[in-house]
């Protein structure tokens, strides 16, 4: 039994815009746990392999990027959004962008670069505990996890919280467009044959349309707590 076998794990899995990011953070504020943002390593693979130009279709060219790629996460100075540094350079903003979702859910479908990304994954087990955001951290990469939460919402709140985000960066969208960019994705994540998008069968499902952060952390804590 490895050291970090008796880590305790809350996975926290769920679609796009269904709030993983925000509850997760705060969830581990809270408890003083380890974070695990999944999903910014395959938004980095992608923007990595976008840097160099390379074919997202291309599964060898892709998975050797995977498997190169230097990504580190740095906490803000100002106590903000953690920094994601790909291969050194700060692409924190350019991982939040609908482009660099896009190609983490194209690059997520091909086998090899997911294995690539799994020791990395299971690194970051680690006293006192952690809180794993994603979509599969429950049913593949921490199945053993003794928290597991499922996170959702409709298509339609997601892209509302979607478009909320972008419209105060600055960015130019429309809910439309959002809305069927997330129906989109949901598809594509749930029918991939690795690793598709559902709850652990032991996952407590909790459907956060109409809730705020504050009821929703609250929910998820009550998971871990009782």
């Amino acid at each position: 039994m490895s050291p970090s076998s008796s880590v305790p794990v809350l996975t926290i899995d769920g679609p796009s815009g269904s709030g993983k990011g925000t509850i997760s953070r705060r969830v581990a504020e809270t408890l003083g746990w380890r974070l695990l943002d999944s999903g910014a390593l395959y938004r980095a693979v992608g923007y990595a392999a976008g840097m160099e130009g390379l074919d997202l279709s291309d599964a060898e060219a892709v998975t050797r990027c995977a498997q190169t790629t230097k990504i580190r996460f740095q906490a803000a100075a100002d106590g903000g959004d953690t920094h994601v540094l790909v291969n050194g350079h700060d692409a924190t903003d350019e991982l939040r962008t609908e482009t660099a979702g896009a190609a983490a859910s194209a690059i997520a479908s091909i086998p090899s670069v997911r294995q690539a990304l799994v020791d990395m994954q299971l690194g970051f087990r680690k006293a006192p505990g952690l809180v794993a955001d994603g979509r599969d951290m429950g049913t593949v990469i921490f199945p053993e996890a003794p928290f597991k939460v499922f996170l959702t919402a409709s298509a339609a709140e997601r892209a509302k919280r979607r478009y909320k985000q972008l419209k105060e960066k600055g960015l130019g969208v429309t809910l439309a467009t959002l809305q069927r960019e997330i129906e989109a994705r949901d598809a594509r994540d749930a029918s991939r044959t690795v690793a598709p998008l559902k709850p652990a069968a032991d996952a407590v499902f909790i459907d956060t349309t109409g809730m705020g952060i504050d009821e929703v952390v609250a929910k998820v804590l009550a998971v871990v707590q009782s």
